[in-house]
């Protein structure tokens, strides 16, 4: 890894540095980034508290207000890259209150927690890579070309004829005579060590031992659809996992290529070289000081003042995030984990209700609040040309692969945008998602004809643009179902 990747994952970087490294994906919405840049800064500076202080220090929690597709979760999820952080998306309109059939808020926390274990696992599959390829590789050749056993138990039939072939010889001629073959088969073996390395047999099969995969649980024993919306519950999964520590799985022979049994092998002595016992606790530790979790369309659970019925069930969903967010601890298949030093970032586009409409105490943890403002014409234009993973950019990219190389203009993007804006403004306004459909549409004829017999070049310009889409922007309905 590059040393700007090391200093990314490290969280070291400044508050101005992190607002630099967001520019680069979004545009606008300075506030927020500033916001979420000095929360960032601010775990790094309580790791250099003295302990007596340290536990004291709570993240301020940052509630996001505006309407969809402007940057709201984009802003989360690349500062959580930038932080190396366990990071997960959430929707707090998914959430029942506990005594209801649905998802439960502490699922948050056991996701945030597998999401730690996955980055955990694939760092420290990274630092043992070597040493898996290489194990990997004396399997195969052990498949291949199996040395042969002593003379008390041989291993394969041919050593067995040979020993048969050898009555009545002495034992130092049958040492004399095995070593001989083992010479052979370990130059064989260094032969076809040499042809592995070199990628010369990827197609050749091979009969290797495999462990079985693990039955799935029942459903009635371990949860289902009664039991948590289709899905295993924890304590249930748990139960699946202990049970098949538990019981040894059978293994079996099976023949793959040498290209998918080096596949396999690497990936199960990856796994032995692992200490998943240490894994666990790291991901624990980094969910509980390091863990963002976003809570998307908070505003759904808000109450309005004399409402009831099924917004009774909502102010429910808010007082069992309440704890979660302010500090308490859940259990999970791994064993228990605090949220007290979690980072909650909420959003919500609270066009019907208000901040004001969730429940005090659910406020008061959320003390940092910025508002994001809708995307403008110039907006959608740099969003369009300007990230280094613009839409322009992404499309350009695909059809090189078809042979097919596309020209946009500076009429010709501004066109884009200017539709694209009018549809957010004339239908709902999805923000820069928008963005998406207007270029399918676009490129739909020549994203069809790209492998046969669409042409070398393609000038996207302002005459292009309004030829393809012009008519459909103006036609208010038509627009609402095309674009």
């Amino acid at each position: 890894m590059s040393d700007g990747g090391m200093r990314l994952l490290r969280g070291d970087l400044t508050p101005r540095q992190v607002v630099a490294e967001l520019d680069k994906y979004i545009i606008g919405q300075t506030e927020a980034k500033r916001s979420v840049a000095i929360a960032l800064r601010n775990r790094h500076r309580r790791r250099g508290l003295p302990d007596h202080l340290r536990d004291e220090v709570a993240p301020k929690n940052i509630l996001m207000i505006g309407p969809t597709g402007v940057g709201k979760t984009e802003i989360a999820r690349r500062i959580a890259r930038l932080a190396g952080a366990p990071f997960v998306k959430v929707e707090a309109t998914k959430f029942t209150e506990v005594g209801y059939v649905g998802r439960d808020v502490d699922s948050m926390v056991r996701d945030l927690v597998e999401a730690a274990l996955r980055i955990v696992k694939t760092e420290r599959a990274a630092a043992v890579a070597q040493a898996a390829e290489e194990r990997a590789l004396e399997l195969l050749l052990d498949a291949l070309v199996p040395l042969p056993a002593g003379r008390s138990a041989p291993r394969n039939p041919l050593d067995a004829l040979l020993a048969g072939a050898g009555a009545g010889r002495s034992d130092e001629e049958d040492d004399v005579e095995l070593e001989r073959r083992r010479q052979a088969v370990r130059q064989e073996r260094e032969r076809m060590r040499q042809r592995l390395l070199a990628g010369e047999v990827e197609a050749q099969k091979v009969e290797i031992d495999l462990p079985q995969a693990a039955a799935p649980p029942i459903m009635g024993l371990f949860g289902g659809p009664e039991a948590g919306g289709g899905m295993l519950t924890d304590s249930g999964a748990g139960m699946a996992d202990m049970l098949g520590q538990l019981l040894a799985r059978p293994r079996r022979r099976r023949q793959l290529s040498v290209a998918e049994a080096r596949r396999v092998l690497r990936e199960e002595a990856t796994a032995r070289l692992i200490d998943q016992d240490q894994a666990v606790q790291q991901a624990i530790a980094r969910a509980e000081d390091g863990g963002i979790i976003f809570i998307d369309e908070i505003d759904k659970i808000a109450v309005r003042d004399g409402a009831s019925g099924v917004d009774v069930s909502r102010e429910g969903v808010q007082r069992d995030l309440l704890p979660i967010v302010e500090g308490s601890t859940v259990v999970t298949r791994y064993g228990p984990v605090k949220t007290d030093h979690m980072l909650f970032i909420a959003a919500g586009a609270f066009h019907v209700s208000k901040p004001s409409d969730l429940v005090p105490e659910l406020q008061g943890r959320f003390p940092i609040r910025v508002e994001l403002q809708p995307l403008s014409v110039q907006d959608l234009r740099r969003i369009l040309v300007e990230p280094e993973n613009a839409l322009v950019r992404q499309y350009i990219a695909l059809l090189e692969t078809e042979g097919v190389r596309l020209e946009f203009t500076a009429d010709g993007c501004d066109m884009i945008a200017a539709i694209a804006h009018q549809v957010n403004e004339s239908a709902e306004n999805i923000g820069a998602r928008r963005l998406h459909t207007v270029m399918e549409k676009l490129l739909e004829d020549l994203a069809f004809d790209a492998p046969e017999n669409a042409p070398p070049l393609v000038r996207i310009d302002g005459a292009y643009v309004r030829q393809r889409l012009q008519h459909v922007a103006a036609d208010r309905d038509l627009s609402r179902y095309i674009l």
